[in-house]
């Protein structure tokens, strides 16, 4: 994906949200050709001269020390998470990585177990690139009832949360605010992308979405980034209705790639009482098909 271009491309767009108020700067009134900060500006603010500042967003310096990088990250005003993003960026733009297909995703056994003992909480694991590793059957019912539950135990089938938002209908249907849910998908994919430029399944899950998806192009564009550790969302269900649930993402012990994604309602709320009402309708058609006969042979 780019390391040197895409260093580049982050500082600037970070460069253009600041103006020269916000860092106490005076403007003299004058019209600006560009927006937010002139690269000297950001340069003098960081304590680096112009030229290396501009080299390097130019990518064409890839040796900035954990210090100068701090100092740029502090000029430009950069949260946890951007500042994380930024040396992730420095880090593969100066290694100069080599894009490769990395082996199939799997979950542990101790995963799974977590995951059925969530039976009454709608939960889901997702690998490094969003594709559903597993899920409960509330997750199931929640997440995507229109697929089928068992695909996510075949690599080549399974759902691809990111897929999911950007391209699927139904998805789309389910989230009240959706393009508050997919800007949550796209700066958790922006930060993955930047601790991992060398994955040759993540660059092309990003390039599909790209050309499929006009409103992800854009996102993307924007280099935004943040974790998906939590959100709270509305939901249209189609079967229990409009409710509201906290998504929480959890990395289990000894695990930098998986995420546990856990969907729960305020106590004694209407939401819980929806969520109550879709684990009952879960469990009986879960009972119902372990209760089918089976077919003669």
């Amino acid at each position: 994906m780019g390391g040197q271009r895409q260093l580049g491309d982050f500082l600037q767009t970070r460069r253009a949200r600041l103006r020269p108020e916000d860092v106490g700067l005076p403007d003299y009134g004058e019209r600006r050709r560009v927006p937010g900060l002139r690269r000297e500006e950001l340069a003098l603010l960081a304590g680096v001269s112009s030229s290396y500042y501009t080299r390097l967003e130019q990518g064409q310096s890839v040796g900035a020390s954990p210090e100068v990088l701090d100092a740029i990250g502090r000029a430009l005003r950069l949260d946890e998470s951007e500042l994380r993003h930024l040396h992730d960026l420095a880090g593969s733009a100066k290694r100069g990585a080599v894009t490769r297909r990395p082996p199939a995703e799997h979950v542990d056994a101790s995963t799974l177990e977590l995951l059925a003992a969530l039976g009454d909480v709608p939960a889901l694991v997702s690998g490094r690139r969003s594709d559903v590793l597993a899920w409960n059957p509330l997750g199931h019912a929640l997440f995507a009832a229109h697929l089928d539950p068992d695909s996510p135990s075949s690599p080549a089938d399974r759902p691809n949360l990111a897929r999911l938002v950007f391209l699927d209908a139904h998805t789309r249907a389910l989230y009240a605010d959706w393009p508050a849910k997919a800007r949550a998908v796209v700066r958790n994919l922006r930060m993955v992308a930047g601790r991992h430029p060398d994955d040759a399944l993540l660059a092309s899950l990003v390039g599909e979405l790209s050309m499929r998806s006009p409103e992800f192009a854009t996102m993307w564009a924007d280099h935004s980034v943040r974790p998906c550790d939590s959100g709270v969302f509305e939901m249209h269900h189609p079967l229990v209705g409009t409710l509201t649930v906290t998504q929480q993402s959890l990395r289990p012990p000894g695990s930098e790639e998986r995420l546990v994604v856990l969907a729960t309602a305020a106590p004694g709320s209407s939401s819980q009482a929806a969520l109550y009402l879709l684990a009952q309708a879960t469990a009986a058609e879960v009972e119902a098909g372990s209760s089918a006969p089976a077919p003669n042979p």
